[in-house]
């Protein structure tokens, strides 16, 4: 993704309003697609005469676990080569083990990544696996979100089933496109994703997802549907199975503009694997991102200098998900400490706040992560302390301001990351229901600081005023957050703030 050079993938935004951003640029390269409106005063704020002030509200910053949307530890129930390792053995049933993973304490979502045959075994319509239905059952239970993503291709078990449904198999040409040595035998298999029936599926694939799970409040986020292995983008050193670059490309912005075109409620993040295997990657990664897509990898150690640029440097609105690819089984007998004391993982875990990501993967292994918890407790703990964002009112001050106060809040982000998407502010007055809501700017408060914004209250009202926050992570959607604050907060997550009359004594002397 270079961010002053692409700018071809605008082309084909065009063709697809419904996802463009109706936002101009200032300085960035890229542009928040959530549309400005009701925006709030956000300073600065100067000091029109003397006497005029007061700190009503002084918030320190909660060091608890706080599961807003937008962040969080990610339990996955299934990966690329099923349930885990306990389920495969027989050892437990998948039920137990999805139970077991949403039971931790430190689980946030639950996240499956499954194959196309998964999700569908005849046209028209989804047969989803039961790992779906139970998913999502444990998540309403446990009060957690759900992720998932859907592999066009997957090498994990080959040869005996590739993704693909069993019936497009007949009508979509395969391709060899060779073994890898590491291996053994396998010769592994791609469809040729330009065929006319392999398009016209998966154009319906994508409808039925999004029919269904769209605008779920459940559903946190889906990946990308991408090219190649795992739907990462690659299919390792292997050749891709088009006949040329021109015709792979022009593919696969197609069908990643059907999805940005489809999933207009939920959140799509792409991966960010170089185009090594030369299918147009850096053009999707670089159109997702214009249109409101997240960022994602699938390894945080391995991973080239590149794609840790991408995602520590992303726009400040843009969420960023992160996964560690070799030592995912949290065995603690496999994590030796090194001279300093840190185990590779936790090196891992602790470099995700380096790219101020939103989430962090834990896999399958709930047995291995309880045990690497109680352990090594200090990789999760950090995580649960400073992952995302974290935003509270620091300060809220009251002032004189056309013969009635006006409340100026200054709300701080504790956390690394930005707002990912647009944080709005409700200043309410419960006893005779005076409510003003507004939006701060795109990502604000960013990744260690703050933002203020301001309400003017009705003339002479003295009396309590309600602060609470929502996140809108898509164009009109907004979920409630909580602040992550130390001080109480009302059953329905807001603040209360004491507005005191011009006359009261302790005016100037504050909170």
């Amino acid at each position: 993704m270079n961010r002053r050079t692409m700018v071809k993938t605008l082309a084909v935004l065009a063709a697809a309003p419904a996802v463009a951003s109706a936002l101009p640029c200032s300085d960035s390269d890229y542009c928040p697609v959530i549309p400005i409106h009701d925006r709030l005063d956000q300073g600065p704020f100067e000091i029109e005469q003397d006497e005029g002030w007061r700190t009503a509200l002084f918030t320190t910053p909660s060091e608890k676990p706080i599961r807003n949307p937008g962040l969080g530890l990610v339990g996955y129930t299934w990966e690329e080569n099923g349930p885990s390792l306990a389920v495969r053995a027989g050892k437990r049933s998948l039920e137990d083990q999805i139970e077991q993973t949403a039971s931790l304490p430190f689980v946030d979502v639950l996240y499956i990544r499954c194959d196309w045959r998964n999700v569908q075994s005849r046209p028209g319509r989804l047969d989803l696996d039961p790992v779906w239905q139970l998913t999502l059952d444990a998540a309403r239970r446990h009060n957690l979100r759900v992720a998932f993503r859907v592999q066009l291709s997957n090498p994990e078990f080959q040869p005996k089933n590739i993704a693909l449904p069993e019936f497009l198999r007949s009508r979509i040409p395969l391709v060899n496109i060779g073994g890898i040595p590491r291996r053994g035998n396998v010769q592994y298999l791609e469809p040729r994703y330009d065929h006319p029936e392999f398009r016209k599926a998966f154009t319906e694939l994508n409808q039925l997802l999004a029919e269904k799970f769209d605008g779920d409040p459940l559903i946190e986020w889906m990946d990308l549907m991408q090219y190649g292995f795992w739907g990462e983008g690659h299919t390792s050193n292997l050749p891709n199975p088009f006949p040329d670059y021109v015709t792979a490309e022009r593919t696969f912005l197609e069908m990643t503009n059907e999805q940005l075109g489809a999933w207009k409620k939920t959140p799509i993040a792409v991966n960010t694997q170089p185009d090594i295997s030369h299918v147009g990657n850096r053009r999707i990664v670089d159109m997702t991102v214009r249109s409101g897509g997240w960022l994602r990898s699938d390894s945080i150690c391995l991973e080239e200098a590149i794609q840790i640029d991408q995602i520590a440097n992303r726009p400040p609105w843009v969420g960023a998900i992160m996964e560690d690819g070799d030592l995912r089984q949290y065995d603690i007998n496999k994590l030796q400490p090194d001279a300093a004391g840190v185990n590779p993982m936790e090196n891992r875990i602790l470099h995700t706040l380096d790219i101020r990501a939103n989430y962090w993967s834990l896999w399958t292994e709930s047995d291995n992560l309880k045990s690497y918890n109680e352990r090594y407790p200090r990789g999760f703990e950090r995580l649960q302390s400073n992952l995302g964002y974290r935003v509270r009112p620091a300060w809220v001050w009251q002032r004189k301001r056309f013969k009635t106060s006006e409340l100026v809040v200054s709300v701080v982000n504790r956390g690394v990351a930005g707002v990912p998407g647009v944080l709005w502010l409700t200043a309410q007055i419960p006893e005779n229901g005076w409510k003003s809501t507004g939006s701060l700017d795109p990502g604000q408060p960013y990744g260690g600081g703050n933002r203020e914004c301001s309400f003017l209250l009705p003339p002479g009202y003295v009396g309590k005023v309600n602060l609470s926050a929502q996140v809108e992570l898509r164009p009109g959607v907004l979920k409630p957050i909580t602040w992550a604050c130390d001080q109480p907060l009302n059953a329905d997550g807001s603040i209360s703030v004491e507005v005191k009359a011009p006359n009261d004594p302790n005016w100037r002397k504050g909170v």
